[in-house]
């Protein structure tokens, strides 16, 4: 990673798992970073953890809960008046295969949290970003964005919730907002790059959110083991983002993630979403729909 001295970055979801690993990242190369939690508590332990280590790191932890767009909006404000850029936006806070419940503006919690919070927050920080040369946006995604699919005529799985295909679902419609803003920036001659990453298989505390909430604690320790003899460290799992994040080699839109089998395991590479899925009417589409449900819209035709 170059240094990032001197570069604001913002990372949701900061105070645990990847989203921990990737603001240490840059934190340890020098960038001042905002560690974007819902749980402040928590984001205060991780903060002290990361100082205690190095003592010259700067941060700062502010609230943010992405499953209510009346704090997605307080978040914006708050940084708009301590901030004067934003170099690096990353999209990394999520919700993966829990039990079906709603946010506090009535979405399905995946695609509410995974994808509408976080394409309102873009929206909120949209002009400082433009506004900082050479900014970027990065959207954390999933290898299971494969098995994602789109039904618009029930986004909120009213009809019948299955939480695997509805985080696929969110994943997938993070790989559709980067590209589509991909689009919308070069077509405006914007000096923002978006670009996408996933972690492969990595060892966090994302999977057993769902077996918790459930009170399935044999799934818990299930995916401890299964964790432990396939998955790749959080560590590894935090490199593609932070690739994205800094290097000098990527491109928009470049989607990257771990280059081993099946982009499970490794150091980052550029990789290459489904195109079957991916067309850009369906780009258009889930920007339009995402601009109508969250009642913000910005860069429309």
């Amino acid at each position: 990673m170059p240094l990032q001295e001197g570069k604001i970055a913002i990372v949701t979801g900061a105070n645990s798992g990847l989203g921990y690993y990737t603001a240490k990242g840059l934190l340890v190369k020098g960038a001042e970073v905002i560690m974007a939690c819902r749980n402040v508590e928590k984001g205060e332990i991780a903060a002290s953890e990361i100082v205690d280590e190095y003592p010259s790191a700067k941060l700062h932890i502010m609230h943010l809960d992405l499953s209510d767009l009346s704090s997605v909006k307080r978040f914006a404000d708050s940084f708009l008046e301590r901030f004067h850029k934003l170099d690096i936006l990353i999209n990394n806070a999520g919700l993966m295969a829990i039990p079906y419940a709603k946010t506090v503006d009535g979405f399905e919690m995946q695609f509410g949290v995974n994808h509408l919070g976080h394409f309102a927050l873009v929206r909120h920080l949209f002009d400082i970003l433009k506004s900082t040369p050479g900014a970027r946006v990065v959207a954390v995604s999933s290898i299971a964005a494969k098995a994602g699919d789109f039904d618009f005529e029930d986004l909120n799985w009213e009809k019948k919730y299955r939480r695997w295909f509805a985080y696929g679902r969110s994943k997938l419609a993070n790989l559709l907002f980067i590209l589509e803003l991909a689009d919308k920036t070069s077509k405006r001659g914007i000096d923002i790059t978006a670009l996408a990453a996933h972690p492969g298989y990595a060892d966090s505390n994302l999977l057993e959110k769902g077996p918790t909430m459930k009170g399935r604690k044999w799934l818990v320790k299930a995916g401890h083991l299964a964790n432990k003899l396939v998955a790749q460290s959080t560590e590894m799992g935090a490199l593609p983002t932070l690739y994205a994040a800094t290097s000098e080699d990527v491109v928009q839109g470049g989607y990257y993630g771990p280059r081993g089998f099946a982009g499970m395991k490794g150091y980052p590479t550029r990789t290459y979403p489904n195109n079957k899925k991916i067309t850009k009417d369906l780009q258009k589409k889930l920007w339009l729909n995402s601009e109508e449900l969250t009642g913000v819209s910005f860069l429309s035709d």
